[in-house]
């Protein structure tokens, strides 16, 4: 019953995310193009952009949390993957500023230009073809976990160590891309970007189809999560977080599973980065910094790790906090943060939606117990056989 319950609490959760999103898909284009702006009702285009990057922010979460909460793979390197999608999408949208730069040369961007490249690297052949740049952003953010995956998890390293070296690989990348031989715009990055799909990348119908692409990313990408842990490869993944030794005595291929959840949770957050990048109009190598990994983390943990939504609802509050915070008391925002992390891991160790998940069925139980002899029986014989389910699962 209990087993139940939990079930109807976190496909609620899930339903309302769900309508959440599709109402906003609604309103808030209807706010930004319909609505006058001296209306109340009235939401200015830079509202719209910063919901947007919330919305990426929580789909990088949502990423994360497919590793952490269902795999016990505590990546402090999922910023990197978020940067290679910006990356990517930032290149396309730099191919189609065209005759259109400073410098109004057609194929080369204005810093290759001001550097006096005389050629476009290969490495940038194609991405003025949209559907070669999207794949771009998940195929290369795939490639990257794919390669260090298969090492780390085949050398069956784990723990905090394998943390060290996820934050030392985005550390790595941070280097690399400030070097302007690599081709990528060096320290200022890629910006100053004109249209997407044809569109003006400024206006505001642009502005609010950014915004519609990103929900429906989420919701997509949430939907796929839930296929996962909720299939017979889920069910694996609880096992290797709980018991990974169990679970290969039982022969299992761990590492098997371990890079497939790696991997998809890679690709994922390369698309967030490539939803960002058009939204913030810039992509730089401070987007690979290992703190905004470590911040990502801290989305999940907010939010509740293990839970889907929880990341989801973490991601939006803290950043939600995050730009009050840096407007109101600037100076205060990073040791803000540290207090929520802390508070948190003292009173929420579950996180906000996995504190809400266990509170509701100990209230409900105290109401059945409430209600007579039989219902406490009956409440006590459920609770017994879902035992085994509350430890490894093995």
């Amino acid at each position: 019953m209990i087993i139940r319950r939990l079930s109807g609490i976190s496909w609620g959760l899930v339903s309302g995310v769900y309508v959440a999103l599709l109402l906003s898909c609604i309103l808030v284009p209807l706010c930004n193009l319909a609505v006058p702006e001296d209306s109340i009702f009235h939401l200015s285009t830079y509202t719209v952009t910063l919901i947007g990057k919330y919305l990426c922010y929580a789909l990088l979460a949502l990423a994360l949390d497919l590793v952490w909460g269902y795999c016990g793979i505590l990546s402090l390197g999922h910023g990197a993957f978020f940067a290679l999608g910006g990356y990517a999408m930032g290149m396309y949208l730099m191919r189609m500023i065209g005759p259109r730069g400073v410098y109004g040369d057609p194929i080369l961007p204005d810093f290759m230009v001001f550097l006096n490249w005389t050629e476009l690297p290969w490495y940038w052949q194609g991405f003025d073809i949209f559907p070669f740049a999207m794949l771009m952003v998940m195929f290369v953010p795939g490639l990257l976990a794919f390669a260090f995956g298969l090492f780390a998890f085949r050398a069956r390293v784990t723990g905090v160590y394998l943390s060290i070296i996820t934050q030392a690989m985005t550390f790595a990348l941070l280097l690399a891309f400030f070097r302007n031989e690599l081709g990528l715009g060096g320290n200022n990055g890629l910006t100053d970007f004109k249209e997407i799909l044809g569109f003006d990348i400024q206006s505001d119908g642009t502005r609010v189809g950014l915004f519609v692409a990103t929900a429906v990313a989420l919701a997509a990408c949430l939907a796929i999560c839930r296929a996962i842990v909720n299939s017979q490869a889920g069910k694996v993944l609880l096992a290797v977080r709980d018991a990974e030794s169990r679970t290969r005595f039982l022969g299992y291929s761990a590492e098997n599973y371990k890079l497939f959840v790696w991997v998809v949770s890679a690709c994922m957050a390369g698309v967030a980065g490539a939803l960002y990048v058009p939204q913030v109009g810039i992509i730089n190598p401070s987007e690979f910094s290992p703190a905004n990994s470590i911040e990502a983390v801290i989305w999940v943990a907010v939010g509740g790790r293990g839970t889907l939504v929880g990341p989801i609802i973490g991601a939006i509050v803290v950043n939600g906090f995050k730009t009050w915070f840096t407007g109101a008391l600037p100076e205060i925002w990073l040791f803000a943060l540290g207090a929520l992390f802390i508070l948190v891991t003292l009173f929420l160790p579950h996180g906000i939606v996995g504190t809400v998940r266990s509170w509701l069925p100990s209230r409900t139980s105290q109401s059945d117990r409430a209600t007579g002899p039989s219902d406490t029986h009956n409440d006590t014989h459920n609770v017994d056989e879902t035992k085994p389910a509350s430890g490894t699962g093995l």
